[in-house]
């Protein structure tokens, strides 16, 4: 398999453990494309679906772990950023527990080729509805789970009759998200924080929308999800930025960009 190399690379959501964890594209992602440093910005393990007993770990989770466990030996920076659904990890920061050579942390800075710094955090605690009522997120992703297994028996169906993926629970997530986004303003208030650390953008996860744009005078850069999709950030040696997603078919279709030349511009992608 042909390998591409990027300075970073930043995925977030994957969710090990869950049954809708696309573990499998996952592992041909990181198979074909290799980089200096790995940014793991939260959620990489689903607790809660632990909690539930509801856990789900095939042979392709399992290799998920043994392939991040080899990039960071091979000299890869592995950074592991946690997340609300593998919160269960935060007690290690303070005792400063790390898996071998894989750093675990609340948040870090990262420094681009360029030199221009960005806060990586997963972001769940300005989601209002997590850091305000956490039950309300627990039900929510119950009823998320329960969209998507009915969104992979429906693309089954339009599979048999030829038709392309559509997302209902992408659907209807936007639907009703651009409301509660207005409400607790996500994207706003982690631009916000990432400007108390005087840096130039902000990598996070946590909503699973994939998305380089401009809030203010900080980049905002969201590294998506592998559980729809399936989708990273990228960093070339160049200090240049792209948001891709991994077709049915394995390739990278490119969503957004944040070129060298978009930092001094105004102009949103």
């Amino acid at each position: 398999m042909p390998q591409f190399k990027y300075r970073t690379i930043a995925i977030s959501d994957i969710h090990l453990g869950s049954v809708d964890s696309k573990a499998e594209l996952l592992n041909n992602f990181l198979k074909a494309n290799t980089c200096e440093h790995l940014l793991l910005v939260g959620d990489i393990v689903d607790g809660w679906q632990m909690k539930k007993k509801l856990i789900n770990w095939p042979s392709s989770h399992v290799e998920v772990v043994h392939q991040l466990l080899r990039i960071a030996n091979s000299g890869t920076t592995v950074e592991y950023i946690v997340g609300n659904h593998d919160e269960f990890l935060r007690p290690f920061i303070k005792h400063d527990i790390n898996f071998g050579t894989i750093k675990i942390s609340n948040h870090v800075i990262h420094v681009g080729a360029t030199g221009r710094r960005f806060l990586v955090i997963h972001g769940d605690m300005f989601d209002g509805i997590s850091s305000l009522a956490p039950w309300l997120s627990y039900l929510g992703d119950t009823l998320y789970n329960l969209i998507l297994r009915i969104n992979s028996k429906f693309n089954a169906l339009r599979h048999y009759f030829g038709m392309g993926y559509w997302s209902i629970s992408k659907f209807l997530k936007f639907q009703v998200k651009s409301a509660v986004n207005f409400l607790f303003q996500f994207e706003q208030n982690v631009s916000n924080h990432a400007r108390n650390f005087e840096v130039d953008g902000v990598i996070c996860g946590h909503i699973h929308h994939l998305e380089i744009k401009k809030i203010d005078t900080i980049w905002y850069l969201n590294s998506g999800d592998w559980v729809e999709s399936c989708s990273a950030l990228l960093e070339t040696f160049d200090g240049e930025w792209a948001a891709i997603m991994i077709s049915e078919t394995g390739n990278l279709v490119q969503i957004a960009s944040l070129t060298n030349e978009q930092w001094s511009s105004n102009e949103n992608i």
